[in-house]
């Protein structure tokens, strides 16, 4: 299959470029730099130099390929005060990949998200398909980003083999800059290593690996319309993460107060008090996926965090 993928160079991306060569995909993928061209170059991908702006280069790599993985997202610009603005744009692309595939019954897969799926109990593939889910609380750009995912789900009435997968918010691996990389940043830099309140909330998790395995399948199986979990580990109490996180650091481990955790944990302190534990049974059924990779407490306790 030719294969148009955004996000091959990112932390998702580039676990899931030699998950589909491997199957004998060839991909082109977009690069908004030239640090992104010269991986993907080494890394076995044709290039096509682009932003998610350039609008009329995601229709025509998309309608001359034979199916598309979207994984990029405007980070960068969301993290720093952007979030609105990195989701209408993440919405102009996918509604352009929607026109260049209509018709076509080839796949295209998202990526998306599972956090504040659910709040205090065990999320499913069937959850998030109503109403706004307690994530569309946080603001317009994660209720733009959930929209966003149920119009690709959408497109399956429009002959597009659209699927989504949300992605655990953790998805671990040696040389993860997420969310773990920076609590373990926090915690070295205030001498503690600490959850909020009680530390019984829970998150899902996955390894980085189990993931590109899992975009592989829904490029080559997922039926139309698709909502698909990349999930292995259903619900890790952060209180556990924390315990882990100060062994490896021989520094205390200690509760935050809930109206202190902006102080302590900044821009982490919401979505880390989020209880939002997910499965992944129906997307274990469905494509028979299997997770084979460490959990979290285990891949912490290999120590590549704390190198």
């Amino acid at each position: 299959m030719r294969v148009f993928m955004t996000g091959a160079s990112g932390w998702i991306g580039s676990a899931v470029v030699p998950e589909l060569i491997g199957a004998g995909h060839q991909i082109t993928g977009l690069a908004r730099s030239d640090a992104a061209a010269a991986a993907l170059t080494e890394a076995g991908v044709e290039v096509l130099r682009g932003t998610l702006d350039d609008l009329d280069t995601l229709r025509e790599a998309a309608a001359a390929s034979d199916g598309a993985i979207h994984l990029a997202f405007k980070h960068d610009i969301a993290f720093s005060g952007g979030f609105e603005s990195a989701a209408d744009a993440d919405r102009r692309a996918v509604e352009t990949f929607g026109e260049a595939l209509a018709g076509s019954d080839r796949p295209l897969v998202i990526a998306s998200g599972t956090l504040g799926l659910t709040s205090g109990r065990v999320g499913t593939e069937e959850d998030g398909h109503g109403p706004a889910s307690d994530v569309a609380a946080w603001g317009e750009g994660p209720r733009t980003r959930l929209a966003t995912a149920e119009l690709v789900l959408s497109f399956a009435s429009r002959g597009v083999r659209s699927s989504i997968v949300r992605l655990s918010p953790t998805n671990h691996g040696e040389g993860d800059n997420g969310f773990m990389a920076s609590l373990v940043g926090i915690a070295r830099d205030k001498g503690v290593s600490g959850y909020i309140g009680d530390g019984s909330n829970r998150w899902p998790a996955v390894h980085r690996l189990d993931s590109a395995h899992l975009f592989g399948l829904a490029l080559d199986k997922a039926p139309a319309g698709s909502t698909l979990h990349a999930v292995a580990d259903e619900g890790v109490p952060i209180r556990a993460v924390a315990e882990v996180i100060g062994r490896h650091l021989g520094i205390p481990v200690a509760s935050v107060a809930p109206e202190n955790a902006g102080e302590h944990f900044g821009w982490l302190a919401g979505p880390l008090g989020v209880d939002s534990p997910v499965s992944s049974a129906l997307t274990q059924e469905l494509l028979g996926w299997r997770p084979a990779q460490p959990g979290l407490l285990e891949d912490l306790d290999k120590g590549h965090y704390f190198a």
